[in-house]
């Protein structure tokens, strides 16, 4: 029984001798993870920036980055300018969030989105909190990029619309030179009603351009003061009905030809020339 008990003291002192090294202190304990040698993510290279948030990498495949919101039409370009300088023709660590977004890490270890948030060139969007929301309230506070800007400012001035167009003529005046002699003339004057409501009542006026005068006027009372001329209703046809129309002819003296005179006007309103 004794000699069993020495044969273990010196087996043990055996594997101390194998395990430990001449100074005495023994060796650690083998760990496997520190036998794997750590390894870097593949790079691969941005072929294209489309937008501040899409890219278009060498192997073709174009997505974009998450958690970042679509810039503002007044700070697109400056954050495309930006995105372009930074990504564009660089090797990249692309690791993916979701299906058709990405994270993407720059050859230095920085983060992409938390640069353009960072520097006040984008918002982000679907984060509470973190990182990148920490980084956009500093450049909201320090003004940076699009936050110097105020975004987009709003325009104070109203817009501008086309103007209105002008209400249709009430009535339409149709005036025909029917016979020409030397020194005189007759004429006829048709009033029609467009107004689509009933007239009570009329009287038409206008200016001659030639020194013509009336010289006898039927189925109406006529009034003359230089060139200026206004026949009002008789009393068998002062009502116009809706889309009606009265007619009436008069004589006139000229020095020479004589032709229609260019505008009319009913009861004030103006007139359509028929």
């Amino acid at each position: 029984m004794a000699a069993r008990k020495h044969i273990l003291v010196l087996l043990t002192l055996l594997v101390a001798g194998c395990t430990a090294p001449q100074d005495g202190r023994p060796l650690p304990a083998p760990n496997a993870s520190s036998s794997d040698a750590t390894t870097k993510e593949p790079t691969v290279k941005v072929r294209a920036v489309v937008d501040a948030r899409t890219v278009e990498l060498a192997n073709g495949t174009r997505a974009r980055v998450s958690l970042l919101a679509e810039p503002s039409p007044c700070a697109a370009a400056a954050a495309l300018d930006f995105a372009t300088k930074t990504l564009r023709d660089k090797e990249v660590h692309v690791s993916s969030i979701t299906p058709g977004e990405v994270s993407l890490a720059l050859p230095d270890g920085n983060d992409y989105a938390l640069l353009a948030v960072q520097y006040g060139f984008l918002r982000t969007t679907g984060v509470d909190g973190g990182p990148l929301v920490e980084a956009e309230n500093k450049a909201q506070q320090a003004k940076l990029g699009l936050w110097a800007q105020g975004d987009c400012p709003s325009s104070t001035a109203p817009p501008t619309s086309a103007a209105p167009p002008p209400p249709a003529a009430p009535c339409v005046v149709v005036y025909r030179v029917t016979s020409q002699w030397a020194g005189a003339f007759q004429a006829e004057v048709t009033i029609r009603n467009v107004s689509g409501a009933l007239v009570e009542g009329w009287t038409v006026a206008w200016r001659f351009g030639g020194g013509e005068t009336v010289a006898q006027l039927w189925n109406g009372t006529v009034s003359q003061s230089g060139a200026d001329v206004s026949v009002a209703n008789a009393a068998y046809n002062a009502l116009i009905v809706k889309d009606g129309s009265v007619t009436f002819g008069f004589n006139g003296s000229a020095t020479g030809p004589t032709s229609p005179p260019g505008a009319f006007s009913v009861n004030g309103a103006a007139c359509t020339a028929g």
